[in-house]
């Protein structure tokens, strides 16, 4: 979906590992508002990558249950596993370039060296020059010792050294999968994303996904990362996690409540015909908690 008007473009891109729950509604609706306040498009994108990880059904609940509460999405509905050769183009671009190399290190391998920067697995290089193809083997992209930044339009200034950091990072995995950093850089560019509002659990995602927009040659969105909902062990809301589907029979209390998480302030008698129209209009994303975890109480 190009995009040569440059128009407000934000997106919604869950994973089908589950139906929704009230952490991902409340990265829907920040996105949803923050476009569609100003009169842009919100595209809706099921990032189904990895079939392991996936739950049979989980696109269709997340669609119905998007519907459901209002959501209006714009174009239709793209799914990641059907944008194989754009990836692949990708790769080939970087490879060309002489980014790329092959890497058959596991992360087992990688524990046991103890390559561990500030608690993350760390990836030291060791592979760095081996460009002719292996068998078993990912595809790790160069990263540099140069400072990456950007301005969280929540958050504040991010900045890191990928080289030194975090170390070259994988676009295509061992199984042969691409990996979520390539496909999401390339999905944005190719669907005309301006803007990107995300939890705060992938800000770190973000300088990453920066460096491969820039070995590709493609333009930066603007980007906020709203508070992450959390149980009161701390642990981010997921179905992993045993995170609880949103209900479709009374989407208004949740609806309510995920205003309220946003910082938002709507009447409490607003009937559910009344709610989106009324958070389009008073959508205001300073009133954004400027913390990075919130803690959600899910009801019985």
């Amino acid at each position: 979906m190009p995009n040569p008007d440059n128009i407000s473009r934000g997106r919604f891109a869950p994973s089908p590992t589950g139906p929704l729950h009230f952490g991902s509604l409340v990265a829907a609706l920040g996105s949803y508002l923050n476009v569609k306040s100003k009169g842009g498009q919100w595209l809706l994108r099921i990032e189904d990558l990895d079939p392991p990880r996936e739950q049979p059904g989980a696109a269709d609940l997340i669609i119905r249950a998007l519907d459901r509460y209002g959501f209006e999405w714009d174009g239709p509905v793209v799914y990641q596993s059907q944008r194989s050769d754009l990836y692949r183009n990708a790769i080939d671009a970087l490879s060309r370039k002489g980014l790329t190399y092959y890497c058959t290190c596991s992360r087992k391998q990688l524990s046991i060296l103890d390559t561990k920067q500030q608690n993350k697995l760390f990836y030291p290089g060791l592979c760095r020059g081996q460009t002719d193809p292996i068998e078993d083997s990912s595809i790790r992209l160069h990263t540099h010792d140069r400072p990456i930044r950007f301005m969280d339009q929540h958050m504040g200034i991010m900045s890191q050294i990928l080289q030194t950091e975090s170390g070259d990072f994988v676009i295509r995995r061992r199984d042969g999968l691409f990996a979520y950093h390539l496909a999401v850089v390339v999905d944005d560019s190719e669907q005309g994303v301006t803007e990107i509002v995300r939890g705060a659990d992938l800000l770190e995602a973000t300088l990453p996904q920066i460096h491969l927009q820039q070995c590709l040659g493609l333009p930066t969105p603007d980007y906020l990362h709203l508070p992450v909902a959390i149980t009161q062990a701390g642990q981010k809301l997921s179905k992993q996690n045993l995170a609880k589907s949103i209900s479709l029979d009374n989407p208004v209390p949740t609806l309510m409540t995920a205003l309220e998480f946003l910082g938002q302030d709507p009447p409490s008698d607003l009937t559910f015909n009344e709610i989106m129209a009324w958070a389009l209009n008073h959508w205001c994303a300073s009133r954004i908690p400027k913390i990075k975890k919130i803690i959600y109480k899910e009801s019985e």
